[in-house]
């Protein structure tokens, strides 16, 4: 028994799984514990009584009773945020550069999954059709937009990273740019040409709107219902998948073990033996596949996307990299975690707070504000970066 709990193929896996509950547990307590210090100090203010008029119930009552289905909405989003993340994190790992092109990566893997989905829904093969077989072909959109996503990725490198390898930072960086407003330009032309369509929409098809009742929580003369939708929870269990299959890729196998030298010393990395372009090329394979398979989850949660869909989920992810600690696998999880809570407890508190003052649309500039905090006192992350580490 201590044999098989001290394998590293099961300590890779165990390991990441107690850091997501921690982090979800820990996140969703310190965030719950401050909004709800803000609705003490504000029952007896003109927001309070506001709640009063318009809720039937006191500001702290009416940020209580809506509090567990905040935590449940945050912990989808920040798993989403997070998978984007782990592509930010894997080139920067290796190379120490932002890889400003990964949201469309993201993008390319959303388009291709969603086009494969509505190829079939016009086929007439996801009508009337039973539930395992819907998943089996969800299953097979996301590994489409896995491969079309990773191949663009390689090639990305191959094509416009690798000349520019022995450059200063300064110059892959604006490539980067670059690159990420050709491939925007490409999306639109492919889907111009083939379907004509800019906007396209995630078919209906299974149970994937359908939302699952986790339990109900009497308050008072008021019994709170918890639930999430089918889709919500396929998100997180692949997030949580992706998270688990990347750490153990990277800690307990021969690849890993390379990608980690050549993140550590790319030149004596090569003097050992090992094929520095090929690794970075899977470092970027990798990274590709993930951003894939994230796009797809983005526009199943979201229902619809367009050319430009990368942009924003792009910009918080990385941002949810970098307050995690930029490289750090451990970090880019935490950090989608935190932030995805932040978005969700501001767009669903700051309105009620303000007196209507502040809607949803101002969660992304509290977010970034934390973000500035947090890189002010402490620049590394809350993890801190984990460049290279021991191979």
């Amino acid at each position: 028994m201590r044999r098989l709990l001290n394998a590293p193929i099961l300590i890779e896996i165990l390991r990441p799984l107690g850091q997501i509950i921690i982090f979800v547990a820990a996140s969703g307590a310190a965030l719950s514990v401050l909004i709800l210090a803000i609705a003490f100090l504000l029952r007896g203010s003109a927001a309070g009584l506001m709640t009063i008029k318009n809720y039937g119930v006191d500001l702290f009552t009416y940020t209580l009773i809506n509090l567990p289905q905040v935590l449940i909405d945050g912990v989808t989003i920040g798993f989403v945020y997070a998978a984007i993340a782990l592509g930010y994190t894997m080139v920067y790992g290796v190379l120490e550069f932002i890889n400003f092109a990964h949201s469309e990566i993201f993008a390319i893997g959303a388009f291709v999954g969603i086009e494969t989905l509505i190829g079939l829904n016009n086929a007439g093969r996801l009508t009337g059709i039973p539930t395992w077989q819907a998943y089996a072909w969800l299953a097979l959109a996301i590994l489409f937009g896995m491969a079309v996503a990773g191949a663009t990725a390689v090639t990305m490198e191959r094509i416009a990273y690798r000349p520019l390898r022995g450059a200063p930072r300064l110059v892959p960086l604006i490539s980067a740019i670059g690159v990420s407003f050709f491939l925007q330009d490409l999306i639109r032309l492919v889907e111009s040409l083939t379907t004509g369509q800019f906007y396209r929409v995630f078919p209906t098809f299974g149970n994937f709107d359908e939302r699952i009742t986790i339990g109900n929580l009497p308050f008072g003369d008021t019994t709170i219902e918890l639930g999430i939708q089918v889709k919500s929870l396929i998100v997180i269990l692949a997030a949580v998948a992706m998270v688990v299959g990347l750490n153990y890729l990277v800690n307990a196998t021969k690849l890993g073990k390379a990608i980690r030298s050549t993140a550590q010393d790319r030149t004596t990395a090569s003097l050992m033996g090992i094929n520095v372009n090929f690794v970075i090329s899977m470092t970027f394979l990798v990274g590709g596949t993930l951003g894939g398979a994230a796009g797809l989850l983005y526009a199943m949660k979201f229902t619809r996307i367009d050319p430009f869909v990368g942009f924003f989920p792009g910009i918080k992810a990385f941002t949810a990299a970098v307050l995690g600690g930029i490289g750090n696998i451990t970090g880019a999880l935490l950090g989608g975690i935190v932030l995805g809570m932040l978005e969700t407890f501001s767009g669903s508190y700051l309105n009620v707070f303000t007196m209507g003052a502040a809607g949803a649309e101002y969660k992304d500039i509290l977010a970034f504000a934390i973000l500035i905090i947090v890189l002010i006192f402490r620049p590394s992350g809350l993890l801190g970066e984990q460049v290279g580490q021991k191979a």
